[in-house]
């Protein structure tokens, strides 16, 4: 459901729904803003929840999806006769609403990994399980425009396309609820295992936003926490840019259909499957930072091949210029195939040393931490994004583009991603945990609860 409104909402609401790029941009960025604000404090919420059935995080995960999958269907069936307004308004409190929502279930997931895993070796495994998964949700859109959508150049025959969303959304929202069911009632016995050690200690800390503030401005004053935060940030500003525009790029640039732009789709996450054994094995013998690096400047390469095609399109029919593109999305796949499962690992071990140091146990506040900031970036490069593409006069009602404004799709898509992953691999060139440390801090963990274990008896 997410991965459906970050790759198509951008183009759903410029081509599809017509309205202008500029209020899309504002309306999604406003939606991703609040969504990192609310990130934090629904981390405190859970960090300071006291439930024996459910423990901190399932409660809120297991209400929040129900709220996912009603709100998923009002986006996409917003009515095509209301005034441009009235669909900026239906779109901004739909976004609103929805990622309220997935706050709830998102950051008491993202929690809740770090509450199971402590291990180094372990949080890696769990974060690449999570990966895959994560990026066949990713790959299941490319499946469902596939399906659903009729094989032509999207934006034309707009009612048709809009029926086509509306039964991928219905799909989606189904889907949502098997998946949040299996994770809330699949963890639920080990919740509860580790719950009744958890209560034994617990302590409700009195909330207030401006220690919640304070929190966050410390976090990022430390090295390793701004080193991961802010180059993850950057990184999702790239693929923001390759999804947000790239539908409109392979649309009115290189005039694919819907079918191959599903394909591409499906080829760009179906690498970042395929290469996850890879770059486990390369980040257990180079360690996370390293892995990490090299598959960034991976993506780099991608970008830049395809580039390359972009530049002599014009010279060469859609027909054969697909199956020149489809071999560097594949390759831009691969290489984001640890971006999408490292970060998330290395943040995990951040956290890990810092509740060692601190004694307390704040995993709901630090995810909040961590997914503010890529969305308050992503609000940002939304908004941008919008406001570039009214700024290369692009028209959804022109079936066939000008040059100049093709050429603009492709300074956009091209130049965003090739910046925002340069900044990333420099701010992740900074960061400074390594697997001994890790290791080091956990064998004292281990020593410390069997110590305590002894004491109980």
């Amino acid at each position: 459901m997410g991965n459906t409104l970050s790759n198509f909402i951008m183009f759903f609401g410029t081509s599809i729904m017509g309205i202008s790029g500029t209020l899309v941009g504002i309306a999604v960025a406003m939606a991703s803003l609040w969504d990192g604000v609310s990130d934090p404090l629904v981390g405190y919420l859970s960090d300071n929840t006291k439930n024996k059935f459910f423990g901190r995080r399932l409660g809120y995960m297991f209400f929040g999806s129900f709220a996912i999958a009603l709100l998923n269907i009002l986006i996409w069936t917003m009515p095509a006769s209301l005034s441009e307004g009235g669909k900026f308004v239906w779109l901004l409190l739909s976004m609103l609403a929805i990622e309220s929502a997935n706050t709830f279930f998102g950051t008491p997931y993202s929690a809740l990994g770090i509450d199971l895993a402590p291990d180094y070796n372990e949080q890696n495994k769990v974060q690449s399980y999570k990966t895959i998964f994560s990026i066949i949700g990713m790959i299941l859109p490319s499946i469902f425009v596939y399906l659903f959508m009729p094989s032509i150049s999207l934006g034309i025959q707009t009612e048709f396309s809009q029926e086509g969303y509306i039964n991928i959304a219905y799909v989606n929202s189904a889907l949502v609820l098997i998946s949040s069911s299996i994770v809330v009632w699949g963890c639920l016995k080990q919740v509860q295992k580790r719950n009744n050690v958890y209560l034994l200690s617990f302590k409700k800390e009195k909330f207030s936003l401006g220690k919640l503030l304070s929190g966050y401005l410390e976090v990022l004053k430390k090295r390793d926490f701004r080193a991961v935060i802010l180059g993850y940030s950057m990184a999702l500003i790239a693929s923001a840019f390759l999804t947000g525009v790239g539908m409109h790029l392979f649309t009115y640039c290189y005039h694919f259909s819907s079918t191959q732009i599903s394909i591409l789709l499906f080829a760009l996450f179906g690498g970042a499957i395929i290469s996850q054994p890879l770059w486990l094995k390369v980040s257990k013998r180079l360690d996370k930072k390293k892995a990490l690096i090299i598959s960034l400047s991976l993506i780099v390469c991608g970008i830049a091949l395809t580039t390359l095609t972009f530049l002599f399109r014009t010279f060469i029919s859609p027909a054969k210029m697909f199956y020149l593109v489809l071999p560097c999305i594949i390759f831009c796949g691969m290489g984001a195939g640890a971006m999408y499962s490292l970060p998330m690992s290395m943040y995990a071990d951040v956290v890990t040393l810092e509740i060692y140091k601190t004694g307390k146990n704040n995993a709901g506040a630090y995810s909040g931490f961590f997914t503010f900031t890529y969305n308050l970036a992503n609000s940002i490069a939304l908004l941008i994004m919008g406001f570039l593409l009214d700024l290369i006069k692009f028209d959804s009602s022109q079936p066939v583009q000008a040059m100049s404004v093709q050429n603009g799709l492709g300074i956009i898509v091209f130049c965003g991603c090739a910046i925002a992953l340069a900044g990333s691999i420099i701010l992740f060139s900074n960061y400074s945990v390594k697997r001994s440390d890790v290791l080091k801090i956990q064998l004292m963990l281990n020593r410390e609860n069997k110590n305590s274990q002894t004491a109980n008896k």
